[in-house]
């Protein structure tokens, strides 16, 4: 297999930079669940409404989410399915782990573990 070009490989180390946010992280797999209004997702994650409002507005800018408006209401939603999955699995695996310590060899890296 050859390797990606380098406009791609910017592009995803986009994405991973913008998920590396727990808040952000946290909002993406909120919306994987369903749907949501900023006040129903500002209650799930713990977060201020301002500060979920900006991590949305990142999340929508990066092609992640997206919204549409129902009354007064705007309601956002994963637009990016795939990179959902991606993001789903590395969660589910690391919540799969946390109960073992770290390996030697992520504490070199300077992974966690968990």
């Amino acid at each position: 297999m050859t390797d990606p070009p380098a406009e791609v490989l910017a592009e995803a180390a986009g994405v991973f930079g913008l998920l590396a946010s727990p808040p952000r992280l946290h909002l993406v797999w909120a919306l994987a669940q369903g749907e949501s209004d900023v006040s129903g997702l500002a209650e799930r994650v713990g977060g201020a409404l301002p500060a979920v409002s900006q991590h949305l507005s990142k999340l929508k800018l990066a092609g992640l989410v997206r919204s549409r408006r129902e009354g007064r209401r705007v309601v956002y939603f994963v637009d990016d399915p795939e990179t959902v999955a991606v993001m789903r699995t590395l969660v589910l695996q690391r919540a799969a782990r946390s109960a073992h310590p770290a390996p030697s060899r992520l504490r070199r890296l300077g992974g966690t573990g968990a």
